[in-house]
Parts: C-alpha cells; sequence; structure tokens
C-alpha cells in the first residue's frame, strides 16, 4: 500500500528556524495549512508545536484547526464565496476579503452570530490575482470602514502565485504608505501589514523589506525549506519533511517499446518510442499508485537509476534497466515531492499518511 510520511522532528527543526526568525525582525507570522488538506494527524502535529494562527483556503480545514484547538486563530485566505459566509464567521477570525457585497454579506452574519469579524483587505499590486485595485482602495475602505460588526484588522497583498510577479521594496513600500494614508484618514490604527509569503522570506534576509511590514502568511517555506524567490532550498532547512512510499505489485523484464497496432493512451496521448529502442529489454516495476494520485512531473524517486515509463489511473510503470539493487515485488520505492506533488497525494484519500 502506498504511503506518505510527514517528519516530524524535520518539520519542528523548520518551525523554530522560522519562529526565530521572524522573532528576530519582529515579525508576526502565520502557517499556511492548506498543503496539509485538513489531515487530522498532521495538524495536530503542528499545533503541538505551538504555533498560534492558522492559514487556510478551505473552511473545512480550518473547522478541523478549531476542532483540535478552538483558542487556535485562523485565517480564511480567498475571497469567501456566498455559500461559506456563515461558515466563515464561525471558524475563521479573520478573513481576506476584496468584494464590498462579500464584506456587507460578512457584516449581515457577524450581526446574527454576534460576533466582531475581523478582515484584511488584499490590494493587488501586479499579480492580478485577489485584490482592491490601488486608485479604488481609499474608496473601497470607507465603504467597509462603515459597516458593523467589521473590523479592518489589516491590509495585505499577494504575489509570485499566478503569473509569478516577484515582491520588491517598491512595491511593499506602496502597501505602507496605504496604512499610513487610511490611519491618517480614518483616525484608526491598522494592526497588519500582511505582506510577505514564503516568497518574500529573502527580503527579509537583505533587509529590503519596509518596516511596516509585520506580517507573513509561510507555507512552502515551512514544511519544505525552500527559498521560494530563487527556486532552491535553504540550506539552514530541512527540505525532505515528506516522502513518499510505493509498493512494488509487478516486477518482470519486458520489451522497452510495445508491440502491436498503436491509438491513443488513456489520457488521450500518442506515444513515439526511440527506434533505437527496439528489440531491447529492462526490468519492469509497476508500483500501487496512479493518475488519481499524482502527476508523475512532481515525483522524484530517490533511486535516480529509476527511470519512469508511464502511469494510468491506478498504476505507474518504471523502468529498472538491469534492476542492479535487486528490487522485488513488496518492496517499496521512496520518492520526494514538489509542493504540487505532495498536495495531491495529500488529497488523495487512496493514500495512507503516517507520522514519523
Amino acid at each position: 500500500m502506498a504511503f506518505i510520511t510527514l517528519n516530524e522532528q524535520k518539520l519542528k527543526h523548520n518551525f523554530d528556524h522560522l519562529n526565530a526568525f521572524f522573532s528576530h525582525h519582529g515579525i508576526e507570522w502565520s502557517a499556511v495549512t492548506k498543503i496539509l488538506c485538513g489531515n487530522e494527524k498532521y495538524l495536530t502535529a503542528l499545533l503541538n508545536m505551538g504555533i498560534s494562527q492558522y492559514s487556510d483556503s478551505r473552511i473545512s480545514n480550518l473547522k478541523t484547526i478549531k476542532a483540535i484547538d478552538s483558542s487556535a486563530q485562523t485565517i480564511y485566505i480567498k475571497p469567501p464565496a456566498k455559500g461559506v459566509i456563515k461558515d466563515v464567521i464561525k471558524y475563521a477570525d479573520i478573513s481576506m476579503n476584496t468584494d464590498i457585497r462579500t464584506i456587507e454579506r460578512l457584516s449581515q452574519e457577524a450581526q446574527k452570530q454576534n460576533v466582531i469579524h475581523k478582515i484584511i483587505i488584499m490590494i493587488d499590486l501586479g499579480e492580478l490575482r485577489e485584490g482592491v485595485m490601488r486608485d479604488d482602495f481609499i474608496a473601497f475602505y470607507a465603504k467597509v470602514f462603515e459597516l458593523p460588526n467589521i473590523e479592518i484588522t489589516g491590509l495585505g497583498t499577494n504575489l509570485s502565485c499566478l503569473y509569478g510577479v516577484l515582491p520588491n521594496n517598491d512595491k511593499l513600500i506602496q502597501l505602507s504608505l496605504y496604512k499610513q494614508l487610511v490611519e491618517a484618514k480614518f483616525n484608526v490604527s491598522i494592526p497588519y501589514i500582511s505582506g510577505g509569503s514564503s516568497v518574500t522570506i529573502p527580503l527579509v534576509k537583505q533587509g529590503l523589506i519596509p518596516k511596516g511590514i509585520n506580517h507573513f502568511r509561510i507555507g512552502e517555506t515551512l514544511f519544505m525549506g525552500n527559498d521560494v524567490y530563487n527556486n532552491e532550498p535553504f540550506d539552514s532547512m530541512e527540505n525532505n519533511v515528506f516522502s513518499l512510499y510505493a509498493e512494488i505489485i509487478e516486477l518482470y523484464e519486458k520489451p522497452l517499446v510495445p508491440s502491436g497496432e498503436m491509438g491513443t493512451n488513456l489520457e488521450g496521448k500518442t506515444t513515439e518510442f526511440d527506434k533505437d529502442n527496439y528489440g531491447k529489454t529492462t526490468i519492469r516495476a509497476i508500483i500501487d499508485i496512479g493518475l488519481l494520485d499524482i502527476d508523475m512531473k512532481h515525483l522524484d524517486p530517490t533511486d535516480t537509476a529509476i527511470q519512469y515509463a508511464g502511469a494510468t489511473s491506478d498504476m505507474v510503470v518504471l523502468n529498472l534497466g538491469d534492476n542492479p539493487k535487486g528490487y522485488k515485488v513488496g518492496d517499496v520505492i521512496e520518492f520526494t515531492m514538489d509542493y504540487m506533488g505532495i498536495v495531491r497525494i495529500m488529497n488523495s484519500q487512496y493514500i495512507e499518511k503516517r507520522i514519523v
């Protein structure tokens, strides 16, 4: 049976490293937990590390966090759809918002539940994903400011996720200036300027973050130890918190090239083969994962001699060459994964989740 493992000690190392780093720079941070896909076992391990604030884009995941620890502070990190307004108020202490009609609905529901709901208004600084356009922001803020049971606790932005627009000092200074503008105009205090995600960490190291930026939302660097800005691992962090293991369920010597009239495969693709491989054979292993669980471009076997041959819905075929390590049926193949690989595997109900 295929399974994924989370190494608790490695994750704790990354948490401690980030906690000390942000504390040193006077920055609060929230753990973005969407990579865990609401898995109660993994979320419990994370909560036990002492993180006080959690961010997720799925209400069901925030509900699980609240069930584990009702005192945990939660942030819903995408503009809420109409159908989740009630649960956003119930399970998210803070939500990120960009639409006045949505915030009006949040206000109405917050009144029904007799709570004050905090929001972070997101501003578009060029990534063209979520965010109020800069020219409209002051007028937008004025409308939100009047709504009952809504407290504007922060301003924020998102960069790099959609088109890869990188954060820089100029963009983050703009965000800080909006804080100064609304504080002066409306005589308020804005606690959070949430200008950072994992991609912004290198700018902190270089001293390129304006003083006003005081809140970060961190997922990939926490769970993978990656320098997202430069697309490389941080040497000081653990990069293999997660590992995937898949069992060999068949192993035979077979030709490298199939025989028979060729059509399209499961994905509608027509495969072409190297003519030099005709008549050659390889030891072929089938493992117990498939396209329902993972896109193989997000996986790499730790044994670099293993080559990917193809996949169907529930099986992946690997070429082992002459099988120098003597793999046999029942052995497991270990894989490392990138961020999207982990998310896909975590979202598969067919893959067992274990802690080591």
